[in-house]
């Protein structure tokens, strides 16, 4: 084998090598900064306000070369839920609503991961827990995109997603029919290597 060939078939060998340790599942934790989860109802028919979770935690394992095994797991504390209006987060913390010191973390985990159509689009079923009720909901999701973190020089990734419940499934049912029983949920999510993250969140 003459000296061109073995190049040759070194640069081949380390490119597979390469490719093939690129497509390995990636853990990212999500970067609570860069992460925002809004849920919206109707008021009397008259107006559709919204509230914010401020605190956003959890991991994402993302799989770009058979993205069903994907999963992703997430929690917020209900202490974090925003309205903007001080009398409606004192109700939402109390017995009333969420009753967060009986009930204190909303949490969902992923049990399955479907793609449709588009490659960019996904289906992503699993449990959602609020009030200390579980439900099975699916998130229609979007993969942003993937890239190298210009700041922090590891993998990142992006995701939006959406969902409508019925918050009487989760015991929540004050106000009913005054106040719609559906919501309107929306998540957008960034996420950085697991590693890097925790790295870069200590310097913030």
């Amino acid at each position: 084998m003459n000296k061109q060939v073995l190049a040759l078939s070194f640069a081949l060998a380390s490119a597979l090598a390469t490719a093939t340790a690129s497509a390995k599942p990636v853990t990212y934790t999500i970067d609570p900064t860069h992460t925002q989860a809004d849920f919206r109802w109707n008021h009397l028919g008259l107006s559709n306000p919204a509230a914010s979770v401020d605190a956003v935690s959890g991991t994402l394992t993302w799989d770009g070369e058979n993205p069903i095994q994907s999963s992703v797991q997430v929690s917020m504390p209900v202490s974090s839920i925003r309205t903007r209006v001080p009398v409606l987060d004192a109700d939402f913390q109390s017995a009333k609503f969420f009753n967060a010191a009986q009930h204190p973390t909303i949490t969902f985990r992923s049990t399955s991961v479907e793609r449709v159509g588009i490659s960019s689009a996904f289906r992503i079923h699993g449990d959602l827990t609020v009030h200390g009720v579980t439900r099975p909901v699916v998130l229609d999701a979007t993969l942003n995109g993937e890239a190298q973190h210009p700041m922090f020089k590891a993998p990142a990734i992006g995701f939006d997603a959406k969902t409508t419940l019925k918050r009487s499934d989760f015991g929540l049912s004050v106000a009913l029919p005054m106040v719609s029983d559906e919501i309107e949920v929306r998540i957008t999510v960034e996420g950085l290597e697991a590693g890097a993250a925790e790295k870069a969140l200590s310097t913030r």
